[in-house]
């Protein structure tokens, strides 16, 4: 699981994707589903931080905290359709067979716990699983296999386990059950009584319970020690730069799961892996950011997830606060398919650049999109175009309504629509747009021998490219004065010239599936997953693409900076529902985990 993670902290990051929606997600109803599996009674408290956190050390490199509520997990297999279910249900067999194995066989049922008999009577509403990073001090770890590489980690595996019944608790530890090999031993460490086992290769396990309220199982004595230190001296996760200030912001009442990812600690440990190295740059820069968190949570339409990302306190970067309730969804039809709108289209190209130079995880360079824009146009981007881009911008596809079924009819218009805001030398910015655009206009006609008309859609004026084949294949104009527009492929330019009657922003997908919150934001993202596959032929991106897209209604995303130091998302999946599902099969015989598990080191003894 940790290795995943600091994958993903590698990989090159995107727009808000519905890949990257849908991969977030079924990563969390995988691991909530071990949870399920694991603990079937109790309720979910409405809490600020996660269970657990003032015992988990700062350099926890990932900490997940899953609700034990039976019914949320009924109520999340519910979502779906017939056909999905199984497949659904096949993958959340397997990820809790991984996750039994990794945090349940190996931590009690190997030293002679059951969970159901030993562990679920007096556990609370919620746990915590936590991997911590490893210690600079440690020797040489064991390599570890992960995507067919080899990458040296050594992590240790904490969970807390609430006690709702002290007595029971206790009594557990007092009489352990009888080890398969090794010895129980007893010691102290700063005055709290640890159970560990002694003399079982590859197989440590330690547990304490402090102050009758908590007990921290870890797959390491000295994980268990450092838990300890953490919340002895109130240096823990809970009190880590931003976090507490920072999660109280997406906490909701009962939630589903809550996570953190610790940036800084992510970053290195990918800096360090044999493959695929992090420049320096982007070290640097990933260093300016603390932490990322988020808060799952179940509604009757879908789920929903409410995350923030906060820099670290001495970081020197600084955030701009440009949140504006946005215009672009009330310009496009009711009938847009996909809309993705932000606030300073210059700002965002200029944040891109600060990320993505030197990185070769990006999707695309800096120079590389420069050099395209400048090879195709001889324009210059940034002097001759994002230099007026400085307003309100998005980009949606609108289907058409063809008027017969000829292959040169597109089915769909690709819309751009930037708001040249703002004067620059005492001249509008609209200016230096239509100076842009008229370049533009010349270089389709004299070096891709494109037609150049003016015409009037809607009685409004506008400008046609009309390629060599005679058909039409672009045209720009202007909305409300100063918000330029380029349509590409289908006709339909007339759409958002006229007011439409029933906008995107006033339709029944987009008000039930966009957040409203935060507002005012900067920026906003709608994908409608059901008529955009009816429509199209989708390329496949992620396995079982058209599992998760069958289940999928539409997707909303909205964003905003909080402050100078953090910034705010909502997303919503509205999903489908299949009904009441069968019962989940029984836990495999032998599980087959589909991630790497780390393997212990063997720790001598205290």
């Amino acid at each position: 699981m940790a290795l995943r993670v600091v994958s993903a902290v590698k990989k090159r990051k995107k727009k808000p994707s519905l890949v990257l929606t849908l991969s977030a997600a079924g990563l969390l109803i995988g691991a909530g589903s071990a949870a399920y599996w694991l603990l079937t009674q109790g309720q979910p408290l409405s809490r600020d931080l996660p269970v657990g956190t003032k015992m988990i050390p700062q350099d926890a490199l990932f900490a997940v905290s899953l609700t034990t509520d039976p019914r949320q997990w009924q109520k999340l297999r519910e979502f779906g359709t017939p056909e999905t279910q199984g497949e659904v249900d096949k993958n959340i067999v397997q990820l809790r067979d991984y996750l039994r194995y990794a945090a349940g066989e190996r931590l009690l049922t190997n030293n002679g716990y059951d969970f159901e008999k030993d562990i679920q009577p007096w556990v609370g509403d919620e746990v915590t699983i936590a991997i911590l990073a490893p210690q600079a001090n440690n020797p040489p770890p064991k390599p570890v296999a992960t995507d067919g590489e080899a990458s040296n980690s050594q992590q240790s595996l904490v969970m807390v386990l609430p006690v709702k019944n002290p007595e029971i608790a206790k009594s557990i530890l007092a009489q352990p059950k009888s080890l398969k090999q090794g010895k129980w031993i007893e010691r102290s460490y700063q005055g709290i009584a640890i159970k560990q086992n002694e003399g079982a290769i590859g197989a440590n396990f330690s547990a304490a319970l402090l102050d009758g309220r908590f007990l921290v199982i870890t797959d390491n004595p000295k994980a268990t020690e450092r838990a300890i230190d953490a919340y002895k001296s109130k240096i823990s996760l809970a009190t880590i730069g931003g976090f507490a200030d920072n999660f109280p912001k997406i906490s909701t009442y009962q939630p589903f799961a809550q996570f953190y990812v610790n940036v800084p600690i992510a970053a290195r440990i990918a800096a360090a892996a044999p493959k695929h190295r992090l420049p320096a740059q982007v070290l640097a820069q990933l260093q300016n950011n603390q932490g990322i968190a988020g808060t799952v949570s179940l509604e009757p339409e879908g789920m929903r997830l409410k995350g923030i990302s906060w820099l670290n306190p001495n970081s020197q970067r600084l955030l701009s606060v440009e949140n504006k309730e946005g215009k672009m969804p009330s310009r496009l039809p009711g009938e847009t398919l996909m809309m993705l709108s932000g606030t300073n289209l210059q700002r965002l190209w200029a944040d891109y650049v600060l990320t993505a130079q030197s990185n070769p995880q990006a999707p695309f360079t800096p120079e590389q999109l420069r050099g395209g824009v400048k090879s195709l146009t001889n324009m210059d981007l940034d002097r001759d175009l994002l230099r007026w881009m400085k307003g309100e911008f998005s980009l949606s596809v609108i289907p058409s309504t063809p008027k017969d079924d000829s292959p040169e009819n597109f089915r769909a218009g690709l819309v751009f629509m930037v708001q040249a805001r703002g004067a620059e030398g005492g001249k509008s910015l609209r200016n230096a747009a239509e100076t842009s655009l008229q370049q533009l206009d010349d270089v389709m006609k004299n070096q891709y021998q494109f037609q150049i008309q003016p015409a009037k859609v809607s009685g409004k004026p506008v400008v046609n490219w009309i390629s060599p084949f005679g058909t039409l294949t672009a045209t720009h104009g202007w909305l409300d004065g100063d918000v330029a527009f380029l349509v590409v492929g289908a006709p339909i330019t007339d759409k958002i010239l006229t007011n439409p009657n029933n906008p995107l922003a006033s339709s029944l997908p987009f008000q039930q599936t966009v957040p409203k919150e935060p507002s005012p934001s900067n920026g906003q993202f709608f994908l409608d997953v059901e008529r955009t596959v009816k429509s199209f032929t989708l390329n496949s991106l992620f396995p079982n693409q058209q599992t998760m897209l069958a289940a999928t209604r539409s997707i909303g995303v909205t964003t905003a900076v909080n402050d100078s130091r953090s910034t705010r998302y909502d997303i919503f999946l509205a999903l489908k529902k299949a009904g009441k599902p069968a019962p989940i099969p029984s836990p495999s015989a032998v599980a087959t985990p589909l991630l790497p598990v780390p393997t212990p080191t063997p720790t001598a003894s205290p």
